[in-house]
């Protein structure tokens, strides 16, 4: 395989995908408002000579090229989340900003860049006539993700009936390579009392009151230690064999934790009794969790158990920007896949014969990312909770960008990313095919 000539087509082709990010971040595209960005993928992908654009019922766009036996897909979320408070911007969030190195505006590394490298890899798979019988690549821009990750590509593999043999996920990676994260869900905890009025509150049962109490329990399950005279034992002990299996796994992932996010309640009126209070949990979980361990700890707190708390997981219902919707419990499963997997060393030998054995970046991000192991994991979530952890997929990331960038105000990436990802995406399919 010619790695310069990879390399020489990608860096040629920097100034269109800085074009072509630029119109993404123009367009505004939050969950279930994906419309424009994804006609303007599916104009990009057209243009560029792919061999079938569709846009499936759920308003995910699909880009093929090339019509071997073997699926490779990319997937690229091509929502964003909201701005946030204005005032945190220094620039236009939609008109973002363009320097030598790095181009600003919501979504460029929370993911607009990866959709951008994805389908300029599958352009050098064409131009350097790397398609073959062996494989097609199919490029994805897949919605909804930040409103519930994987939902879009559940739909895809459900309903669509597309099965890659593996997937590569484009979230940003600081130009590592990830081979999986902790997964998460989204728990609900109610408690019940009895209103009455607020000048004699002995007459009532306060619903807030009760709630506190079950609070500092489910802090304790995030701040406590596990030894064996500790109570309410700390998530911690996942880490430990006695308690987990898997817990070689959960130390490369990392710990699970929980932290409540929401809390409401009901009452008659500022001058009553609360009748009823609810919080809601996001709970991180490692290797050798569940969402079915995960409800019985909280419902076996003590404060839980003494007020008869109820606890349930959230469902997600919301309908996508084409009107469909696809329902799913909020439980979106931890995955990783082996360090020697043929995905993973495949990705591994695409990086190291372009760009060495360490990772890389711009001026500013260099020496960070040379002091971090090349192949890792994410902290946050991606839509391989539904590619590998629901359906057993293989998922590997490399993407544009980085983590830290992603929901913070001035989000910025680096034109070196979108570079060396879409040369790494272009030489990927042909060297997993070789190696099978």
């Amino acid at each position: 395989m010619d790695f310069n000539a990879i390399k020489e087509k990608s860096e040629g082709y920097k100034a269109q995908m800085t074009k072509f990010l630029r119109d993404l971040i123009a367009i505004p595209g939050e969950s279930c408002g994906e419309e424009g960005v994804v006609k303007r993928i599916e104009q990009e992908m057209i243009s560029l000579g792919f061999d079938k654009v569709e846009i499936d019922p759920q308003g995910n766009v699909l880009g093929y090229v090339g019509t071997g036996k073997t699926l490779i897909a990319f997937d690229a979320h091509i929502d964003t989340v909201g701005l946030g408070e204005l005032s945190n911007w220094t620039f236009d969030p939609y008109i973002g900003f363009e320097t030598e190195e790095e181009i600003g505006g919501r979504g460029t590394s929370d993911q607009l860049g990866g959709i951008v490298s994805a389908v300029y890899g599958a352009k050098i798979m064409k131009d350097l006539d790397m398609l073959s019988e062996d494989y097609t690549a199919l490029v994805v821009g897949s919605v909804q993700e930040e409103d519930c990750d994987g939902n879009c590509w559940l739909h895809i593999i459900e309903q669509d009936k597309i099965k890659p043999e593996f997937v590569v996920s484009t979230e940003p990676t600081d130009s590592g390579i990830y081979r999986g994260h902790r997964g998460r869900m989204e728990i609900r905890v109610d408690v019940k009392g009895v209103s009455c009025h607020g000048s004699a509150p002995e007459r009532g049962d306060n619903a807030i009151y009760k709630m506190a109490e079950i609070l500092m329990d489910i802090k304790n399950l995030n701040t406590n230690d596990a030894s064996d005279s500790t109570e309410i034992k700390g998530l911690v002990k996942m880490l430990d064999k006695k308690y987990n299996p898997k817990f070689e796994e959960a130390k490369f992932l990392g710990r699970g934790t929980v932290t409540t996010s929401e809390i409401f309640f009901t009452s008659p009126s500022r001058c009553a009794v609360a009748d009823s209070c609810s919080v809601s949990l996001d709970r991180r979980m490692t290797s050798g969790e569940t969402f079915e361990s995960c409800l019985e700890e909280i419902r076996k707190l003590p404060a839980a158990k003494k007020y008869n708390a109820e606890v349930t997981m959230y469902k997600y219902d919301k309908k996508s920007w084409t009107g469909l919707s696809y329902p799913q419990d909020c439980y979106f499963p931890t995955w990783v896949i082996p360090e020697d997997h043929a995905v993973v060393k495949a990705m591994e030998e695409s990086y190291k014969g372009m760009f060495g054995t360490t990772r890389s970046g711009s001026t500013s991000t260099d020496e960070m990312r040379k002091a971090r192991p090349l192949t890792d994991k994410w902290t946050f979530s991606t839509n391989g909770v539904a590619i590998m952890g629901r359906h057993g997929i293989p998922c590997i990331g490399f993407g544009p960008g980085a983590e830290s960038q992603a929901h913070a105000p001035n989000e910025v990436t680096w034109k070196a990313d979108l570079v060396r990802c879409a040369a790494v995406y272009a030489a990927l399919p042909t060297i997993y095919c070789k190696n099978k």
